[in-house]
């Protein structure tokens, strides 16, 4: 897959999590995403919100870091919805790290758009 396929199949998964979760949808952050791949140096992404902002950096200003397997990222960007993330989240597929009070918030969020949803 080529960095612009990446790219956009990045975009896809922020704005489908933000129509899914709009409370987040124009938190303003930095998110450092680093794509786990087999056998090789882990391509690392800076995902700056609102927008998204995608480029291939190390995001030294990242206040929240995430960290996925690329196959499980693939199919979470392509087809997966909010439970999808809270249950790879649930079960060490996604892992997330950063700031407590970042990390905190972004978690309280999401619990209470799944308690919403009546999808808990």
């Amino acid at each position: 897959m080529s960095a612009g396929d990446t790219r956009a199949l990045i975009e896809q998964a922020v704005r489908r999590f933000g129509d899914e979760v709009p409370a987040l949808r124009q938190l303003r952050l930095v998110l450092r995403l680093e794509l786990l791949a087999r056998g090789s140096d882990a391509p690392v992404w800076r995902v700056e919100l609102p927008g998204p902002s995608v480029s291939r950096d190390p995001a030294g200003d990242a206040r929240v870091e995430v960290t996925v397997p690329r196959p499980d990222f693939n199919q979470l960007a392509k087809d997966g919805r909010l439970r999808d993330w809270v249950d790879a989240y649930n079960r060490g597929h996604v892992s997330v790290s950063g700031e407590p009070a970042v990390v905190k918030l972004v978690g309280n969020v999401i619990e209470r758009q799944l308690a919403r949803a009546g999808t808990r």
